[in-house]
């Protein structure tokens, strides 16, 4: 069985007078260690799902299964990473990242050991004192993703987390969760909206179509751009291949979508 299996997910919301379809009837298995990204137009319910397998949001209908243990609600083994960082500006960056284990009543020398570690191995060993705005936008989005690694999660998902960074550094920022999710083998879901980003980082790519949202293709990435960093696999030849691919798929979406 997959490491987190989605089945015939569907999610609609109802108002006095209306209901309207999100999601209608995701199937989606992921294995363990795999990278995956959602990407699609907007209004596809990528946010949505992902709210829906962080346990956040109670599908309509479906299930959703990781290591064969059904998820009913914010599950500990899953890490939610989001576009804003979300660090509280009232405690130090320390405090920041120890606030996970300390709300999950995790915080023994251990772990506060390994989370300082990876703020170490990030780079920001030296910012522990300081707050939150003494910091840029990439350093605060290197706080959150070791606050969210830090509780040791076996999925991590991230949505849009480098959409508000400017390019340089969202390409850095690329790279650095690459190579972390790498070192520590963990299973991610990104949702973006940029084609380059998701064929830079997965290894597979699924293709959303709206209304309802439902997965319009699944894209999967050669090995010649598996085995390369993000910033590499721009440069390579099967990059700019992929891409097109992609962009003629999604532009049909959307000009279907428009009639």
């Amino acid at each position: 069985m997959a490491f987190l299996q989605l089945k015939s997910i569907g999610q609609t919301y109802f108002s006095k007078r209306t209901a309207t379809t999100a999601l209608e009837n995701v199937t989606l298995s992921v294995h363990e260690g795999e990278f995956v990204s959602f990407l699609g137009p907007s209004g596809c319910g990528k946010s949505t799902l992902l709210s829906i397998i962080a346990g956040l949001l109670a599908p309509t209908e479906g299930d959703i299964f990781l290591e064969e243990q059904p998820i009913n609600g914010p599950h500990p083994k899953i890490g939610y990473m989001l576009q804003q960082d979300y660090l509280f500006p009232w405690k130090t960056i320390k405090e920041n990242v120890l606030l996970g284990l300390k709300l999950r009543g995790q915080l023994n020398e251990e772990q506060v050991s390994n989370a300082l570690s990876l703020l170490d191995e990030i780079g920001l060993s030296h910012v522990l004192d300081q707050y939150p705005m003494q910091l840029s936008g990439g350093m605060r989005q290197r706080v959150a993703l070791v606050r969210t690694l830090a509780t040791n999660p076996k999925i991590l998902l991230l949505d849009e987390p480098f959409s508000a960074l400017d390019y340089q550094t969202k390409l850095k920022l690329e790279d650095l969760v690459s190579f972390l999710l790498s070192e520590y083998d963990k299973t991610a879901i990104l949702v973006t909206h940029d084609i380059g980003e998701a064929i830079a980082m997965s290894d597979r790519v699924i293709l959303f179509s709206k209304n309802p949202g439902y997965i319009y293709q699944t894209f999967n990435m050669p090995e010649t751009l598996k085995k390369l960093t993000p910033f590499e696999t721009r440069q390579h030849p099967d990059y700019s291949v992929m891409f097109q691919q992609i962009w003629k798929e999604l532009k049909n979406i959307e000009e279907n979508n428009s009639d």
